[in-house]
């Protein structure tokens, strides 16, 4: 007898757990539960700022980006650094095959000295020749012989040393050396590739990226509207504000960068103008060739900012509903911004400051239908009491 006694109990209880469940779903969330069957919350607009941005694809380049070719045919015997590494000015790295050059370069210094010794030689000759000549032993036209002799030695010798030069010069150039500071670039040749002054592609590329060139492109309009404030075009690129990078995996670069360039020509095809930031890159992050977005950031004034629970979309157009003196609410189309920030609106148009709208439960509400207006906070304090007497299990009070 107990035990069914006991059953039925339990049974009645499951009974009533299931009847609360069922209205708690019913009656959902914060934003579905209705303080009353007229009540919702109301909230004035005003005028406001916001900070907003906006992104530009962009391409990243070194300070520069320079070709390394060789200046002498051969053979690479030697490659003294690797793809990729960080070489300093001056640094090896190609070794070209240097046998004919210091063949060459050997034969110019000897050159050098053969002709440096028979200068001296007929130095000595022109000399005896003139004292010869002055005490009238020799006719003029052989002194005049040891003459021209002296000066084409002295030619012979220039002759040869230019070509020592040239010779020295060819020998260093075997040895292809970096021009600057900077990161290498792919090696298209290899140990064996016979190269030559007038090859194709560069031996590789070494790029300057202690700071970094990101260039993108805006529209003509856009453009106006940062430069619209007049003043050179220094002052204007001072008064720019400091741009963000993000990059190809959606990270935000950690270092701001700073528009130093504008191209003076419209390009007539796309209308846009070519712009150039550069970004301090002390930790190597940014690599020439690289792709990523340029943020702008801007700020929006006069501005009124609504959450985009207050707004119902008909036809692509959005509509929200405005408190009348007389408690109705009317229907209304607002213009927003392209932007947002996934929670709220940016309204350019029908709405004023001090204009009151519905934020909540619009989907329920039609036009000229009266309402009980309550604030927000109300709202809350409402609904927190209804989470605590369904907690208390004040099942009749919970939903009043």
């Amino acid at each position: 007898m107990s035990t069914k006694r006991n059953r039925s109990l339990s049974s009645s209880r499951v009974a009533f757990y299931a009847l609360t469940l069922s209205v708690l779903t019913a009656c959902g969330g914060q934003g579905g539960m209705k303080m009353g069957d007229d009540e919702f919350a109301v909230e004035a607009v005003s005028a406001t700022s916001s900070n907003q941005s906006t992104q530009y694809p962009a391409t990243i380049k070194g300070l520069q980006d320079i070709e390394i070719r060789p200046q002498v045919s051969g053979f690479i015997v030697k490659l003294c650094v690797d793809e990729g590494a960080t070489v300093h000015k001056g640094q090896a790295l190609f070794q070209i095959d240097p046998t004919q050059y210091k063949a060459a370069y050997d034969q110019a210094k000897a050159s050098v000295a053969s002709a440096k010794a028979n200068l001296e030689t007929v130095t000595s000759t022109e000399a005896n020749k003139k004292m010869l000549h002055e005490q009238k032993i020799i006719s003029d036209f052989e002194y005049q012989t040891a003459v021209n002799n002296l000066l084409s030695a002295k030619a012979s010798l220039a002759q040869a040393e230019a070509a020592y030069a040239a010779a020295k010069q060819n020998l260093g150039f075997c040895t292809v050396t970096s021009p600057s500071d900077g990161v290498i670039g792919t090696f298209p040749y290899r140990v064996g590739a016979l190269v030559s002054p007038s090859v194709a592609e560069p031996l590789t590329t070494v790029s300057q990226i202690g700071d970094m060139y990101v260039y993108f492109s805006m529209t003509e309009k856009q453009l106006l509207e940062l430069t619209r404030a007049g003043g050179t075009l220094k002052e204007q690129l001072e008064k720019m504000p400091a741009v963000k990078l993000q990059l190809a995996d959606g990270t935000m670069y950690s270092e701001e960068g700073k528009i130093d360039a504008v191209s003076g020509v419209i390009d007539q095809t796309t209308g846009s103008v070519s712009m150039r930031a550069i970004f301090p890159n002390k930790q190597n992050v940014l690599r020439s060739g690289g792709m990523a977005n340029v943020v702008f950031p801007y700020t929006m004034s006069d501005i009124i900012l609504i959450p985009q629970t207050a707004t119902q979309e008909i036809q692509d157009k959005k509509f929200v509903y405005v408190l009348q003196a007389d408690s109705t609410i009317k229907h209304t189309e607002v213009q927003i911004s392209n932007l947002n920030d996934g929670k709220n609106y940016i309204v350019t148009g029908g709405l004023k400051p001090g204009d009151k709208i519905v934020i909540e439960g619009v989907q329920t509400l039609t036009d000229g239908q009266k309402i009980k207006p309550i604030t927000p906070a109300e709202k809350e304090a409402k609904y927190k009491k209804a989470l605590q007497d369904q907690k208390d299990g004040n099942i009749q009070t919970a939903f009043n």
